[in-house]
């Protein structure tokens, strides 16, 4: 048996909780909070999708992360653009992304809007905690930090002849 959605009361309540999670980070890091999500950047709310927030993290091998949380009734949707479509060896890359999903927790690579490559993942609504977010914030930017490199290296950079 599956447990039942979330009531809009409990969904205001969780909203809400993750609305102070959100601005507690993002305060934290503006006060300089020594190790403290050193790689958050920026903490937005969209203003079209109702529950739906995003998160902006400084990257190494990219510039910016940005990872999308969005409520729903029963999950708490995740999910960050990694790169566009592939331009060279796609069956590489699909290669590579099918056999990284083997060992990644609570996300998985997958072709999302205009062919792009995303990580996406949810979370049940009754599971969701100040723990669990900075879980799935620091899972995904580790996935994309781990793998962008070989990514683009695969995607859209030419092979190039090997010498003799």
């Amino acid at each position: 048996m599956t447990r039942r959605p979330a009531t809009a009361a409990e969904l205001d309540q969780l909203e809400a909780r993750m609305d102070d999670w959100l601005a507690e980070w993002a305060r934290s890091q503006s006060h300089g909070a020594p190790d403290e999500r050193p790689m958050l950047l920026d903490v937005t709310r969209d203003s079209e999708v109702p529950r739906r927030w995003y998160v902006r993290l400084a990257g190494e091998s990219r510039d910016v992360i940005a990872i999308w949380l969005t409520l729903r009734q029963r999950t708490l949707a995740y999910e960050s653009y990694v790169l566009p479509a592939p331009q060279l060896r796609a069956d590489q890359v699909a290669d590579f992304v099918l056999r990284r999903n083997y060992s990644l927790v609570g996300a998985q690579y997958g072709v999302g809007p205009e062919d792009a490559l995303y990580v996406t993942g949810e979370l049940p609504t009754h599971c969701v905690d100040e723990d669990e977010m900075d879980r799935i914030v620091g899972s995904l930017w580790a996935y994309i930090e781990r793998d962008f490199t070989t990514l683009v290296r695969l995607g859209f950079q030419k092979q190039m002849p090997k010498t003799i």
